[in-house]
This record gives structure tokens, sequence and C-alpha cells, in this order.
């Protein structure tokens, strides 16, 4: 079913906004050319526009003066509906005042026109704020209903939260997996996209981990239960949502102090406006009029309302491309991380050994059949690799003899084929040629001639290459650590890009790199440390800013960390850069823009030059034009191509 775009309440706010507006339209264009008033006549004619005005105010205000009525009585005195509140009634006093002193009628319509255009930018806002949390609440929908539970032979079905540890569960096509745990019978296809963008469904058979959130898609499966609710995949990465928005930027944050000091001080130089021009002049009826034009303008709305919800809809879009960052104060520091270091090992590499070279290549399929003989049955990497390489079936009927720290032997009768390292060829006296590539090499040999030679190495990612360069671009410096040798670490580091690069590190080594790497920075730079977050958690905790990459499933990683990539991929870093800088410059933009308009206004009200209508525009329509400015932050962006 397709959700509605505007929910309830929102539909009937734009009803009332809408009603109210066209009332008031067609009430201000009868009032300016007939003049309602005077065409009524006698000494009470002005209470005929009074009411009329009256009631739009008070159809699309209502809620407006409840509010500051309530937030009075609970003390909460300076925010911006008691600012509406005062200079829309103020205005109303002002029009009375006017009618009964025999003064032309001024201040009913331009009550009516702020609480209107007030509850016009209001709407926006909250439509602005849905937009961008939809982006974050697609993630909720992860969060499981129930969970069925084998217990005394039969199913019972209970709250995931009243599932114990080594239960076992069981879970039916086209439902969601409760909780964290291994699946112990059946053979099923999982669609993982909410947690991991993966396109493709995962196959997992009985042995295989199974995380919370995950959907069942073809068959029904049992699952013993690993984890409790609370600690579950899906219970920490809701948790982390969740409270993203509690960890406040330093330019949330000043923003939140400015209006707390701002607003109170606002309306005391608005009393001041009042009292003093108008005790030296007399004139109270026209700086009173002006002192409400200038409480009106002073709304921080533009300022309390705009630069949070660039901050949340930044939040929104790294979450669409499964970004997760835990705060806006990381958001504001990733817009300025400068020093990006990289493990090697499943961040730019995969992680995984394959075959990249066999020499000579026209023998290759003869060495690469010897090779698979000899490595059958074996469940080390590097066999592992040989395997995945030929690909075809096996002939079984070879005896295997593992030498110890050489390689092995393979015979039949028929043939005798040796696989292993060099020491294995001087062992039996092969002459072979040595083969200088970086990586682990397998010299093959058969019948005692040499046959050729294998060369196994870790592959780089497909995106890795690109999203260094990308960075590169953006003038960051790129370091790799791992703890392979120099050979394999200069290789790696020439392919993938980086700027620097540091070979043969244990894990407390990295920990060392990255101390000295914050120790040698200015001030102003930021250390960014992306990791595969397994072994990993120590430097994610000590850098600046700590992103865990491709760490579904893993907690070590997703408390030790700052922003998780869900997604195996790295095109996410720079990704999540531009917005970060994204939302960082229009929070700027933002600022200037308002406290610019304002002050502008600010002071041309109090000088006369302006009236109540432009005060207006400085209030709702400089706060509506930042918020369609901070929905910006939310549109797509282009991912880096592999």
């Amino acid at each position: 079913m397709i959700k509605p775009v505007l929910s309830k309440k929102e539909r009937n706010t734009l009803i009332r906004i809408i009603v109210s507006l066209c009332a008031f339209i067609v009430l201000i264009a009868v009032d300016k050319s007939i003049d309602i008033a005077a065409s009524v006549g006698g000494k009470y004619g002005w209470l005929l526009p009074l009411f009329l005005y009256l009631a739009i105010y008070i159809t699309i205000g209502y809620d407006v003066l409840w509010r500051a009525v309530r937030n009075i009585a609970h003390g909460q005195v300076f925010d911006e509906n008691f600012l509406m509140m005062i200079a829309t009634v103020g205005a109303f006093a002002l029009g009375i005042y006017h009618s009964v002193s025999g003064l032309a009628i001024e201040g009913f319509d331009e009550a009516c026109a702020v609480l209107l255009f007030y509850q016009v930018g209001e709407f926006f806002q909250r439509y602005a704020t849905n937009k961008s949390r939809k982006s974050i609440s697609s993630l909720m929908d992860i969060r499981p209903d129930i969970a069925n539970v084998l217990r005394d032979g039969e199913v019972v079905t209970v709250d995931p939260s009243e599932v114990a540890v080594g239960e076992t569960v069981v879970i039916y096509p086209g439902e969601k997996v409760p909780l964290d745990g291994i699946c112990t019978k059946g053979v099923t296809s999982l669609d993982t996209k909410a947690l991991t963008g993966e396109s493709l469904p995962r196959e997992i058979a009985s042995g295989d981990e199974v995380l919370s959130g995950f959907v069942n898609l073809t068959a029904q499966i049992e699952m013993c239960v690993q984890k409790e609710f609370y600690d579950s995949t899906v219970s920490k990465i809701l948790d982390l949502v969740e409270n993203a928005a509690d960890k406040k930027s330093k330019t949330e944050s000043f923003i939140t102090k400015f209006a707390k000091y701002y607003t109170p001080a606002v309306v005391f130089l608005a009393l001041a406006l009042l009292i003093i021009p108008g005790a030296v002049t007399g004139k109270w009826d026209v700086w009173t009029y002006r002192a409400l034009s200038f409480l009106v303008v002073s709304c921080p709305c533009a300022l309390v309302i705009s630069i949070p919800l660039s901050f949340f809809a930044g939040i929104g879009a790294g979450s669409r491309y499964h970004i997760l960052i835990k705060g806006s104060n990381y958001l504001e520091q990733l817009a300025k991380a400068n020093i990006f270091v990289f493990d090697k090992t499943g961040t730019l590499t995969k992680g995984n050994f394959a075959v990249s070279e066999i020499t000579p290549k026209d023998n290759a399929d003869e060495i690469l059949r010897l090779a698979a003989i000899a490595e059958q049955g074996f469940a080390h990497p590097i066999a592992k690799s040989i395997q995945a390489a030929y690909g075809k079936e096996i002939n079984a009927d070879h005896t295997l003899t593992n030498l110890a720290g050489m390689g092995i032997k393979a015979e039949n009768g028929k043939e005798a084929i040796l696989c292993g390292n060099e020491k294995l060829m001087k062992e039996f006296g092969i002459e072979y040629q040595k083969n200088d590539g970086t990586g682990t090499v397998v010299y093959v040999a058969k019948d005692g001639v040499f046959a050729g030679s294998i060369l196994i190495a870790d592959q780089l990612k497909d995106e890795a290459k690109s999203v260094i360069c990308d960075l590169n671009s953006m003038g960051a410096h790129t370091v790799m650590l791992t703890g392979d040798n120099e050979a394999v670490a200069k290789k790696v580091a020439e392919e993938a890009g980086v700027s620097e690069y540091k070979s043969s590190l244990l894990p407390d080594d990295k920990v060392r790199e990255v101390e000295a790497l914050l120790a040698e920075k200015r001030p102003k730079d930021v250390l960014c440390f992306t990791g595969d977050g397994i072994n990993d958690a120590p430097v994610l905790m000590r850098s600046d800013i700590g992103i865990a990459m491709g760490a579904v499933g893993s907690d070590a990683a997703i408390e030790a960390s700052d922003i998780v990539l869900m997604k195996d991929d790295l095109s996410g870093l720079p990704l999540a850069k531009r917005i970060a800088k994204k939302t960082m410059r229009i929070a700027y933009e933002n600022i200037a823009f308002s406290l610019a308009i304002k002050i502008a206004i600010l002071i041309l009200s109090a000088l006369g030059i302006t009236n109540m209508w432009i005060a207006v525009f400085g209030d709702v329509g400089v706060a509506v034009l930042a918020i369609l400015n901070a929905m910006r932050v939310n549109r797509k962006y282009k991912q880096t191509t592999k």
C-alpha cells in the first residue's frame, strides 16, 4: 500500500491554512476596495471588520495562542509563540485604539497576516522535517514485530525481547528475522537490503550466520538465537538512528544558546523602542506600531528551525545511502576531515586471496589442473583460491602427502605432482623459474619437471582507486596502514593511489601510527580512520572520526565508530563527506542570510521606514526560504563510480 504524502494532521493543517488564506484574501480585497467600516457607517462601524478579521485570526492561530499561554504557565516565556502572540494581540489592540480615536484603521489585517504566514512557515518546516525523517525512518521498517519460538515441541509467538539466548526460532517466508543467530535447519534466501544495501538476496544454509532485520524470502528455516534482542544488530542500529539527533554540532549548540539570549533581548529592546521615543514624542500609537513590527521580525524562527533541520536532513540523506551518522557533531567534523587513514585488508582490498597470474600463460590450464589436484580437500585460503580459479571437477584418485613447511605431493601411479614453495622445488632438485611477483607464489612440477608458477594475491576493491582519487581531489591526505610486508604494501598503495603507507604493522603499531599522525596534525586538521570494524576498534575510537565499513553484525564496530557504512563499499566515504560539506555550507548560508535580512529590517522597522508587512517577510519569508534551502541537503547524490 502506498503511504500518503501527508499525515492526517498535516492535511487538516493545510486545509486550515488554505481556507484561512482564501478568506483573508477575499476580506482584505473587499476592505481595501470599499472600506467595510466606512460602508457600515456610524460610531461602531469598525466592529464589523474587527470581527471578520478576528474570526480568521482565531481560525488560523488558535494553536499558537494556546501554546504561548501554556508555555507561560510552565515558565517558558520567551519563545516564538510568545512573540507572535504579543505582536498580533498588540496589533489588534492598536487597531481598536485607532478605531475608537477616529484614526485610520490599521493593525487588523497585519495581525492576521503575521499568524497566517507564520503557520505557512511552520507547515513548511514540518513537511521538510518529515521528508528528512522518511530517509531515516525507512530503516525503522527493519524492526521485527514477533518471534516464533519453538518451546516444548510447539511454536509460540512472542515479542522478540522475550526470547532467550539458545532458544530456537522458526522463521517463515516473508517474515523479518527477529534476532541474531545461526541457521540450524533449512536453506533459504534472505533480503538484506534494509541493513546492507545489497540488491541481490543472500543464500544461507545450516551453519550460516543470520542477522536480525533480514527478511526471509523463500523457505522456512530454524535458527538458534545467539544474542538477546537489546544486544542484536537491529536493536543497536535503531538505537543509533534514534539517538543521532541528541549529539549536537557546535553550530547547533551555538544557535540554541543564541536564541536563548536573543529572544528576551529583543523583547526588552522592543519595549524600550515603545517607551523611550513614545515618552519623548508623545506619539504612543506610532511607536507601538514600530515596536510590534520590531517584535515580529525579531522572531528567531529562521535560525532555530533551519539550522537543526539542515543537520537532520544531512543525517537523513546519509541514511538513504546506508551511511549511519551518529550525530550532527560528527557530520560537522566530517566536513572538515582532511586526513584519511585506511586499514588495507578488507577495506582497500577484498580481503580474500585470488589467482592473479599464471606463468607461463600458454600452459595456464594445465598448471591450474595440477595445482587443483594437489590442493583438493584443503580449506586454507591458498587452496581455496586455486580451487576457485580452476572451477572444474577434480580427479580425486590421487594420494596426497602434506610436506610441512613446503607444500603438497600428489601421486596416483600415473603422475606425480609437486605443489608448494621454493623449498619444495629445492628439496626434490627441480630446476624452476623464480617468480618475483608481489604476493604468494605457488610452484608446480609434474614428474620431476617444472610446469610453472601461480601468483596469488589479495585483490584491490573495484571502487578503491576511484574513491582515493576522489578524496585526493578534495585536498585530503590519504594513508594506508597494513601488517603486510613492504613489497605487498607498496604494490597496493601504488594501485590505490594513496599518498602514504606504513607496512609490517601489528595491531598495536596501528594505534601508535594513528597517535603519531594525530600529534603531527595542525589544530584545524581532522583525522578520519576507516576500517572493516572487526579488529580496528581501538583505532576507530582513538581517531577524530572513526568509520566502520561493512560493519553490520559487528558489535565492536557499531559501538566504537562514529559513522557506519552499512554497505561493504568504500564509495560511501567520499559520498558521506560530500553530504557533510553540503550540510555545513547550507547551514552557514542560512545563518548569514537570516541574520543579514533580520538586522536590516529591524533597523528599518525601528526607524519607521518599513511596516508590519515587511516585518512579516523578515520573519516568515526568511524562515521559509531558509527551510527550502535546508531541504536541498536531502537531495540525490552521485556516488563514486567504480
